[in-house]
C-alpha cells in the first residue's frame, strides 16, 4: 500500500520536442536527473523523436501530429492553421489526462502545439534553446513559456524571461569508455583518432569529402566515421584504420576515444565536444540548406578558440587538410580555451527553475 501511496504523490513532468536528436536528448539529460521524483512523459511526432524516446525506461511517450512550416512558398504552408488547432486540441487532451506539473520544452515544431496547450491549461512551462540564435519554432514558443533557457550568453542578452543555462549534456555522453569499443584493437596507436560526424541523420557533403580525401586523411589519423543511417560505404569499410558505422547508440564511448573531430555544427553536439575538451573541425551546414544558424554557432566557437571552420562554398581539398593539421599543431592551446568555459551544471540550473515555477 505504501508504495502506490508513493508512486501517486509523485509530481509529474511532460518533455517535449523533436525533429533532431539535438531536440531530443537535452531533455533525455534533464529526465537522467530527475526520474525518481518525477513520473516522466514525452509528447512527441512519429518521427526521430519517438524511436529515441522509445529505447528509455521509466517514461511514458505519446504521440501527436507535429505541424512544420516550409520556408519555401508553398500550398501546403496554407493548411497549418487547421492542422495546428487539431494538434493543440489533441495535446489538451493529453495534457488533461496527464495533469503534469511542469512542461519542458526542448523547441521544434512537434513542442509548438503542447506548449500552446499547456498555456491554455495554465500549466508552468520552461523551454531551451539550444542555437546562437532561435529558430521559428522557438520564437512562437517563447511567447507561451514561462522561461527560456539558454546555451549561449549572449542569447540572454536584452529579453526578458531568458536565462543562461548551458546546454544540458547526457552523464552517459560525458562518461563514455573507448574500451567498450569491439575495433580499438585494430586502430594505429602511434596515430590521433578522428571522429567525423554529420549529425544524427548523417551528412552527405561530409561523407563525399571524407572519402574524396580519405587516403590523404590515413595518412596522419585514423578515421571513425559515423556516416548517418543507410549511408555506409562497404567498400571503404575493408580498409586498414578507416571504421565505419551508420549510427552510434553509445556516442559517449566514440568520443571517449576520439582525439579530433569532424562535424556539422549543431548546437547540441559542438557543446558535447567543447565539455569533452574536443578540438574540432565545424563545417556548418550551408545557409541554402538552413535558415544559417550552424554558421552562427561554428563562428562563435571559432572566436571562442575552440575550433577550426570551414564553409561549404569555401571548401577545397588543401584547406580541408590544413585545418585538421592546425588541430594536432595547436593541440593545447585549443584545450586550454575550452577548459575555461566547459559547462557541466546546465542541468541543474534548469531544474532549479522547473522546481521554482511548477505547480
Amino acid at each position: 500500500m505504501s508504495d502506490i501511496l508513493t508512486v501517486s504523490r509523485k509530481k509529474r513532468i511532460v518533455l517535449t520536442g523533436g525533429g533532431t536528436a539535438g531536440h531530443v536528448y537535452p531533455a533525455l539529460a534533464l529526465k537522467e536527473r530527475i526520474e525518481g521524483e518525477y513520473d516522466i512523459h514525452y509528447i512527441g511526432g512519429k518521427g526521430m523523436e519517438k524511436d529515441i524516446v522509445s529505447k528509455e525506461r521509466d517514461i511514458t511517450y505519446h504521440e501527436i501530429d507535429a505541424v512544420k512550416l516550409q520556408r519555401k512558398l508553398t500550398a501546403k504552408n496554407l493548411l497549418i492553421p487547421f492542422k495546428l488547432v487539431s494538434s493543440i486540441r489533441y495535446a489538451k487532451k493529453i495534457l488533461k489526462t496527464i495533469k503534469p506539473n511542469v512542461i519542458f520544452s526542448k523547441g521544434g515544431f512537434v513542442a509548438l502545439p503542447v506548449v500552446i496547450a499547456g498555456r491554455k491549461l495554465g500549466i508552468p512551462i520552461v523551454s531551451h534553446e539550444s542555437d546562437l540564435s532561435m529558430g521559428l519554432a522557438n520564437k512562437i514558443i517563447f511567447r507561451y513559456c514561462d522561461f527560456m533557457c539558454c546555451a549561449f550568453p549572449s542569447t540572454c542578452k536584452g529579453k526578458d524571461k531568458m536565462i543562461y543555462s548551458g546546454q544540458p549534456i547526457r552523464k552517459k555522453v560525458l562518461s563514455g569508455n573507448k574500451y567498450n569499443l569491439s575495433f580499438l584493437p585494430k586502430l594505429d596507436k602511434n596515430k590521433p583518432n578522428l571522429l567525423v560526424v554529420g549529425g544524427s541523420s548523417g551528412a552527405k557533403f561530409i561523407n563525399d569529402k571524407v572519402e574524396d580525401n580519405l587516403e590523404d586523411l590515413l595518412k596522419i589519423f585514423n578515421v571513425i566515421h559515423i556516416t548517418g543511417k543507410g549511408k555506409n560505404n562497404k567498400t571503404q569499410n575493408r580498409i586498414n584504420g578507416y571504421i565505419q558505422v551508420d549510427y552510434a547508440e553509445n556516442m559517449g564511448d566514440y568520443l571517449a576515444v576520439a582525439d579530433y573531430i569532424v562535424s556539422r555544427a549543431g548546437s547540441g553536439a559542438i557543446n558535447e565536444f567543447l565539455a569533452l575538451k574536443k578540438p574540432m573541425l565545424l563545417i556548418p551546414l550551408s545557409k541554402s540548406c538552413s535558415r544559417g544558424d550552424q554558421i552562427e554557432n561554428a563562428k562563435l566557437f571559432q572566436s571562442m578558440g575552440y575550433c577550426e571552420m570551414l564553409e561549404e562554398e569555401e571548401f577545397n581539398e588543401k584547406m580541408f587538410l590544413e585545418k585538421l593539421n592546425n588541430l594536432i599543431k595547436n593541440d593545447k592551446k585549443f584545450k586550454e580555451n575550452m577548459q575555461k568555459n566547459a559547462n557541466f551544471d546546465a542541468c541543474d540550473k534548469i531544474i532549479a527553475i522547473i522546481k521554482k515555477i511548477e505547480r
